[in-house]
């Protein structure tokens, strides 16, 4: 008797599960119950797309739901403002998504095909950011507001279903996600291109070696997700309106993103099963609820759930499913030599000197407006610390840090506004409560390796985003409107100021950098870098891999929280909307520009991200401006901008010493002839 794959039985128990959670508490009429079906399958055709690029790359595309924007948005305007046949326009931005899945692959993925797969993941980020803006520029090139407008059906049928009226758009969104779910799970096992993409996925080099164009197989795998992106947001618009930026693609990714949990990341049947039953679930309590903000929440704990009582396993694929962030190379220290020369230690000392100098008497000298957005950056600083220790230490991706963000500045700001605690302990109790946080979260997905985490904190954000740190749901925090004053340091040093405000902030950054750079030096940084290196050889020295990442992140979240608290006193107020997950996405590619491989990136980082948006008021040129800026970064400087610092750095230290520059090593050095006597 053939045993049963015990990942199988909880995956489809799971599914099971939401279900009978949909019929038993968040029940809906026969009409509602139709129309969650009919987007729940359009999110199946998502999901399935996205598992698709994994089942051929083991990359989780990031910015699946975004590849379809920009031709949904082009089809919808060619339709809503040139009054387009239907079908014309729907064909037209059918050859845009493939062109752009195409484009995509071709001119940015294959860029990192030698690179670690956290790296193309990364780089799925900043593509995201890229198309986000695109999709929010387009209906501009006509002068129109394109958001939440609804594409009419080509023919006229309806059907009512009690008081809900069914049209032509959810006929024909259902009958297209059920064929274009069945065409790929034919394409797989049929087809012989599906059969190649298949063994590519296996192993890519033995493919490669075997005759198989894996280059050319990656390109169409590309262009039929973005192709099922397009068909699954077009379709959508016609139901509930097109989407357009972070606010109406984030929901639809995290519900592939949980189908994919569900399913881990590899099961089709499994992952469209799980993608109707998620959007049934979200129907349901968008039908019984208040607001439909309670989905995020529900769909989380899910998520949570599933990864609990999932099985680790130690099988070929789920070994190669795990990826470690190897591009993020750590500062590389300067030779005892050096050190110990004079002249070297002279220019080290005049350069802190100046450093300190410039750094303290700015406040003095600056306008009040400047000192505010530098005290900023000293708390993005301490936040870009925090995901240097979690992605450049232990090479773990969070989607959700604001999220922990959000929960240690509502926290602290609850303790030093109604509470009355000292400030400075009021920054600690913060920290504390993102170490919790990070815990809680960390221990479910840290169990299981590959990008889990990634997408248990993006589950994260949005439920805190719009369920927990909401005050239509809760009252434990200070709201938007209250202005709540900094109390003094141990009840005698105010910091009403904004100089003394702007000290304070640098004295807070001097420590957490003393302290996350005691760790990196002590035994706990050594295990958590050896277990980024190779976690298989580190537990043969028998030491606990999950720990060590749950310790990095329990650390990257104390320190995103003493981030997140300092930015709330500065403001002086809490909301919710500096901490969203749009967020969390602009403060994690800043930090991959300042370079996660130094601590000095992480400054470098804040400076980059604060000082875009100085400059760049408009939203969508600030998501040209990171999503470029990340892609960059990775193709050209790796280490991100620490990297071209410490490239500075040798080059002075080098003509303070008056050393040569270091010859070619493929070049053999003149043979030195002595004099003759």
């Amino acid at each position: 008797m053939k045993s049963v794959d015990p990942t199988r039985a909880v995956a489809l128990a799971a599914v099971a599960a939401i279900v009978g959670t949909q019929l038993i508490f968040f029940g809906l009429p026969l009409g509602l119950w139709l129309h969650g079906l009919v987007l729940g399958g359009l999110n199946a055709v998502m999901a399935v797309g996205m598992a698709l690029i994994y089942r051929a790359s083991r990359v989780v595309n990031f910015a699946q739901a975004e590849l379809g924007t920009a031709p949904t948005a082009f089809a919808a305007a060619f339709i809503l403002f040139w009054g387009w046949p239907y079908l014309l326009g729907f064909g037209a931005g059918l050859i845009m998504s493939v062109v752009a899945g195409v484009v995509v692959e071709f001119a940015l993925i294959r860029r990192f095909r030698h690179s670690p797969r956290l790296v193309v993941t990364v780089a799925t980020l900043g593509i995201t950011q890229l198309l986000v803006a695109v999709g929010i520029l387009i209906p501009r090139w006509w002068g129109r507001n394109l958001a939440s407008e609804r594409i009419a059906p080509p023919v006229g049928w309806k059907l009512t279903v009690g008081q809900v009226i069914l049209n032509a758009n959810y006929l024909i969104a259902f009958v297209a996600s059920l064929l274009m779910m069945a065409g790929v799970a034919w394409f797989l096992a049929r087809n012989r291109y599906g059969v190649a993409i298949r063994a590519s996925a296996e192993r890519g080099d033995r493919a490669a070696m075997l005759g198989i164009p894996v280059g050319r197989l990656n390109t169409m795998v590309w262009a039929i997700a973005a192709a099922m992106s397009y068909v699954a947001l077009f379709l959508r618009s016609g139901i509930i309106g097109v989407p357009l930026g972070y606010a109406a693609g984030l929901p639809t990714l995290l519900q592939a993103l949980a189908a994919l949990v569900i399913a881990r990341l590899e099961r089709l049947p499994t992952v469209a099963a799980a993608a109707i039953a998620l959007g049934l679930l979200e129907s349901g309590v968008r039908f019984n609820s208040d607001t439909p903000a309670a989905a995020y929440p529900i769909m989380a704990l899910v998520m949570f759930v599933v990864l609990l009582v999932q099985r680790t396993s130690s099988s070929r694929r789920d070994t190669d499913t795990a990826s470690t962030w190897r591009g993020a190379d750590e500062v590389r220290p300067l030779a005892l030599s050096d050190r110990r020369n004079a002249r070297v230690r002279l220019l080290q000392l005049t350069v802190i000197t100046v450093g300190m100098v410039i750094v303290i008497g700015a406040p003095f000298v600056l306008r009040v407006d400047y000192i505010i957005k530098t005290s900023a950056i000293f708390a993005f600083a301490i936040i870009g610390l925090s995901l240097v220790v979690l992605t450049g230490w232990a090479g773990q991706i969070s989607l959700g840090q604001m999220a922990i963000v959000g929960i240690g500045a509502a926290v602290s700001a609850t303790c030093t506004s109604r509470w009355h605690v000292d400030l400075t302990l009021g920054l600690l109790i913060g920290g504390c409560a993102g170490g919790v946080v990070a815990f809680a979260v960390g221990v479910p997905a840290l169990r299981l390796r590959g990008l889990y985490l990634a997408v248990t904190t993006f589950a994260l954000g949005l439920a805190t985003e719009q369920w927990l740190l909401s005050d239509r749901f809760f009252g434990w925090f200070p709201s938007g409107e209250t202005r709540f004053e900094r109390p003094p340091l141990f009840g005698r040093i105010r910091v009403d100021t904004p100089v003394r405000y702007y000290l304070y902030s640098l004295t807070v950054l001097a420590l957490a950098f003393a302290a996350t750079r005691g760790i990196r030096r002590s035994r706990t940084g050594r295990v958590i870098i050896a277990v980024r290196e190779n976690e298989r050889a580190a537990q043969s020295y028998s030491i606990p891999a999950v720990r060590a990442k749950l310790t990095a992140f329990v650390v990257s979240g104390v320190l995103a929280c003493v981030g997140g608290a300092l930015y709330a006193h500065l403001n002086q107020s809490f909301s919710v909307t500096s901490y969203s997950t749009g967020e969390s996405f602009s403060v994690f590619t800043s930090a991959v520009i300042g370079g996660l491989g130094s601590l000095g990136g992480a400054l470098l980082g804040a400076a980059y991200l604060r000082g875009v948006r100085w400059f760049i008021p408009s939203q969508e040129w600030q998501l040209l401006s990171s999503g470029a800026g990340v892609l960059l970064v990775l193709l050209i400087l790796p280490g991100g901008l620490g990297s071209l610092w410490i490239t500075v750095r040798d080059v002075l230290v080098r003509l303070v010493v008056n050393r040569p520059p270091v010859a070619d090593p493929d070049v053999p050095s003149p043979v030195p002839v002595e004099p003759a006597a």
